[in-house]
């Protein structure tokens, strides 16, 4: 059983100071307590739900740990750790945490194997799902993926506190603390490793998560000119040269900043696991194009004719065919993204990880609810300039999208 810490802090190793910030046992509470309804509104005979992920994990039990959740729909939901038992017991307040060694002493607690469960079908590779069924031997698998995402997609006035918090922090790096970096000759490589100091410094959490399968991102798109456009497997508007085919994220080690280009940085921020996404652009000694200027301009028009209709009941399919609809078919060339490769959305969910629901786009067709945050991100490719646009993060209130991370118009000159 998990012990009860009432101070919030854990026992410190030697040369460890600090304080862990555990998610309040309240939180948890309503988060199963919310699952468990809308597990029975989505399959009234559910029996059990088992979480892998280590996000998904962490949402319910407030710890990350190498084990599973098992939920069953009457009784205790139980986190089974493999490792590490002891940090589980420090840092969360979920209520029951247990040890196991394999997934064979997590059945042994089962008294009635139910015929069926849930699954993260997005998440759990086929192999791990096979050494599972080993000692839970059910056959019917059914995804509890829409359920998880829906659930995630409103924020608590918890969760809303920390992307707050996020977002200025967010705001403070790229708008005050970006521009002082930039030096003629630097490489966009050379910009990334100045900037991830920076921002954890300030208090970004280190990473950025993403659910899509195989993403990987060290900070995000860091660019000069022309380098947005580069293609890459990423579904998003822009891209970058990277590091090197193996290592196709960062930022190039030989494209250098030079007089009049664009400086274009799409980043993740962080805090306590909660993300806010934002790009902002920066000319660097000169001046852009006018068809850049007017481009980025329309960019920014559009996130806030978006803003505008983030509110309860606000469907995204139809935001999307809205702003979509009202677009010349002149600046729909290249808008998000250059050529035959755009995305095809104007905004995504974002969270415990950046890419979550909702998105505006088409077949999204659930209503918006208060509590909800987007990103939006409206862009368009200039060739031979790169990619202008912006991005901020937003809550859905009754008065519409509320910006978090900043209003700064970009193309800030440097």
């Amino acid at each position: 059983m998990n012990r009860l810490c009432l101070s919030g802090r854990f026992a410190e190793p030697a040369g460890h100071k600090g304080e862990i910030m555990k998610v309040p046992a309240s939180e948890l509470y309503k988060r199963m307590k919310r699952f468990r309804l809308q597990m029975d509104r989505a399959d009234p005979d559910w029996q059990a739900a088992v979480i892998f992920s280590r996000i998904n994990q962490y949402y319910f039990a407030g710890t990350m740990q190498d084990g599973l959740l098992w939920i069953p729909r009457d009784g205790q939901a139980v986190l089974w750790v493999r490792k590490s038992i002891e940090r589980a017991r420090d840092e969360s307040r979920f209520q029951v945490i247990e040890p196991m060694s394999s997934f064979r002493d997590a059945a042994r607690t089962v008294a009635v194997m139910p015929d069926r469960m849930h699954l993260e079908w997005e998440r759990v590779p086929l192999a791990l799902l096979r050494r599972f069924q080993k000692h839970f031997p059910i056959e019917d698998v059914r995804p509890v993926d829409g359920v998880l995402s829906a659930l995630r997609a409103i924020k608590s006035s918890y969760e809303l506190d920390l992307m707050i918090r996020s977002g200025e922090i967010h705001r403070r790096i790229l708008e005050e603390r970006l521009p002082e970096m930039l030096r003629a000759g630097m490489t966009e490589a050379e910009l990334a490793a100045r900037l991830y100091p920076v921002m954890v410094a300030e208090g970004h959490h280190g990473v950025a998560r993403f659910s899509m399968f195989q993403a990987e991102v060290a900070i995000g798109n860091i660019c000069f000119g022309e380098s947005s456009l580069y293609p890459c497997s990423f579904d998003g508007p822009g891209g970058n040269y990277g590091m090197h085919p193996a290592v196709p994220v960062l930022g190039s080690r030989h494209r250098k900043l030079g007089k009049g280009d664009l400086v274009f940085v799409d980043i993740g921020c962080g805090l306590e696991g909660y993300h806010t996404d934002k790009t902002h652009t920066l000319v660097f000694g000169g001046c852009l194009p006018e068809e850049a200027v007017n481009a980025h301009r329309e960019c920014v028009a559009i996130q806030n004719r978006i803003a505008e209709r983030l509110r309860p009941g606000a469907v995204p399919s139809h935001i999307y065919s809205e702003i979509m609809e009202g677009l010349s078919s002149g600046f729909l060339s290249n808008f998000m993204g250059l050529g035959a490769r755009p995305a095809r959305f104007l905004g995504h969910g974002i969270g415990l990880e950046i890419d979550e629901k909702p998105v505006i786009a088409e077949g999204f067709d659930d209503p918006l609810e208060e509590g909800m945050v987007l990103a939006l991100e409206p862009k368009k490719g200039i060739p031979g300039v790169g990619l202008v646009g912006i991005e901020n993060t937003f809550i859905v209130t009754a008065k519409g999208g509320r910006s978090i991370t900043g209003w700064h118009p970009g193309l800030m000159a440097v």
